[in-house]
């Protein structure tokens, strides 16, 4: 069975020269590798042609420099495995993931999505802890757990091609655009089959990553803005309601994200995030809070609220 690793790659030679034979190196044959220049730069788009020219299973797609998602969506029109496999140009495959995970799928035929554990590295090379509680051994579901926090990285799940298909185009988010994508999967209710090994190694390096910067920052909100109500979204079609702890746990993240994108003066992302929160609040002991907040708002602007309840937040924290 065929299985298309998609690596999008934006001025990484180096560490995509890594991340193309961790794809080479698979057990699993056969399989195919197309990676997508994002509208590199620097020498990437040198280190794609030697790579095309010395391996036959290896071919490029080039595009406008529009973002991780943008570049993913680009693989996977261009892909023709009946499975996928999205990797990063700074992560890495272990050498049986798509052999272990291919086979869970064959003995599972009604999962859509493999997934196992992965490792992490710091910029230094040292195995590090993961930092986001992963997803439960034999967990069968992204949803409601995917609502606490995304749970995998990019490079961790294998997918039938069919699943993304019905899931529809990746979105041309900068940011968070990954979780929402995963859970626009979950919404699938797609069911997930279990790799009790570690299959992956997510890397953290120097180079500059979409996901770093300040938290109140206009242009990173909006999209965190967009990913949030996506989610929140999907989350709904999955079925999950109000009352679960999930929904609950997420119901106080948009609240958290509205002060935010009022602080950095977001006054349409605040109000509409506000909104989404109180609506999918099963918690009786937060409508005081909302009913204050929203008096207030609506008394001096959501701007200003946001700016007061991020300066009331950090004393608090402090």
């Amino acid at each position: 069975m065929l299985v298309s690793v998609v690596i999008p790659v934006y001025n990484r030679a180096a560490m995509l020269r890594q991340a193309v034979e961790s794809a080479l190196g698979q057990t699993h044959r056969p399989i195919e590798v197309v990676i997508v220049d994002d509208g590199s730069t620097d020498d990437t788009p040198q280190a794609i042609a030697a790579l095309t020219a010395r391996h036959p299973e290896v071919r490029a797609v080039r595009r406008e420099n529009g973002g991780p998602g943008a570049a993913r969506e680009s693989g996977r029109q261009a892909a023709r495995g009946e499975l996928l496999q999205f990797l990063d140009s700074d992560d890495l495959l272990l050498p049986r993931k798509l052999e272990l995970q291919l086979r869970a799928l064959e003995e599972h035929p009604r999962c859509d999505v493999a997934y196992g554990q992965t490792r992490y590295r710091d910029e230094h090379g040292r195995e590090t802890a993961c930092t986001w509680k992963p997803l439960l051994s034999g967990q069968s579901a992204i949803f409601p757990h995917f609502l606490r926090a995304r749970m995998w990285e990019t490079v961790t799940p294998l997918y039938r091609a069919s699943a993304c298909a019905a899931a529809g185009p990746w979105s041309t988010l900068r940011l968070e655009e990954d979780w929402e994508y995963d859970c626009r999967i979950g919404a699938l209710r797609v069911a997930l089959a279990f790799v009790p090994q570690v299959v992956a190694e997510h890397r953290q390096h120097a180079s500059d990553r979409l996901s770093r910067g300040a938290a109140i920052d206009p242009i990173r909100l909006r999209d965190r803005a967009a990913a949030h109500a996506a989610i929140l979204g999907h989350a709904r079609r999955a079925g999950v309601g109000s009352a679960a702890p999930e929904m609950r746990h997420f119901a106080r993240e948009l609240f958290l994200l509205a002060r935010q994108c009022g602080a950095a003066g977001l006054a349409e992302e605040s109000a509409m995030l506000f909104a989404l929160s109180r609506d999918a609040s099963g918690d009786e002991r937060d409508r005081l809070q909302f009913r204050l907040y929203s008096a207030v708002a609506h008394s001096i602007g959501w701007v200003a609220t946001g700016k007061i309840a991020v300066m009331t937040d950090r004393l608090r924290l402090s």
